[in-house]
Order: C-alpha cells, then sequence, then structure tokens
C-alpha cells in the first residue's frame, strides 16, 4: 500500500519513552522526518524530543485516519501503552521499517 495515498495514525515518544505525541498524517514517512529534524522547533514533539516513532496504522483515506486519531486521542494512556505493546513490544523505534511500507 502506498501510504501517501490515504491516511496514517501514529505515536511517537522520546528516548526514554515518557512521552507520548498522537498524530495523523497523509505522509508517514515525511512527517516523522519532520519529527525527527524539528522542523517545526516550537512544536510540542520538538520541545519534549518525540522523534521515536513507536506505533502506526494505515487506512485507506484520511478521514478514517482522523477518525481512528481521535479515538486514540480520547482513550487513556493506558490504551496506548496497550497498542504499542501489541505492535512494538520492545519499543523500537520504527522509522527504518516505514521507509519499506
Amino acid at each position: 500500500m502506498n501510504i501517501k495515498q490515504g491516511g496514517c495514525v501514529y505515536i511517537i515518544t522520546n528516548k526514554n519513552n515518557t512521552v507520548l505525541y498522537t498524530g495523523v498524517t497523509s505522509d508517514l514517512r515525511g512527517r516523522i522526518w519532520e519529527h525527527k529534524s524539528k522542523f517545526f522547533p516550537n512544536s510540542f514533539s520538538a520541545k519534549y524530543n518525540c522523534e521515536k516513532i513507536v506505533w502506526y496504522e494505515v487506512f485507506p483515506t484520511i478521514g478514517e485516519a482522523i477518525e481512528r486519531e481521535k479515538q486514540i486521542k480520547a482513550g487513556s494512556r493506558k490504551k496506548k501503552l496497550e497498542l504499542i505493546k501489541i505492535m512494538n513490544p520492545d519499543w523500537k523505534d520504527l522509522w527504518d521499517e516505514i521507509q519499506e511500507i
């Protein structure tokens, strides 16, 4: 699937896995690069050094991705941690993996 044609919801964190940021995008690679490079230096993710992608979900349309982002943001931190644990129990940076999608 070409992830630029639909939408993606993602969770990024800092190196100590203490801060979680949930976002949505139609260009996952580009958006994560922006987080990693602190392209927006005054943003929440830059301020808290969130640049490690630990979870993502791909959708056919950006509308579906936005709806899922709203569900995740409305949920508790515990629910976000459960999502990460299922997909990425070692909390590794999935940056290399999304290069291949």
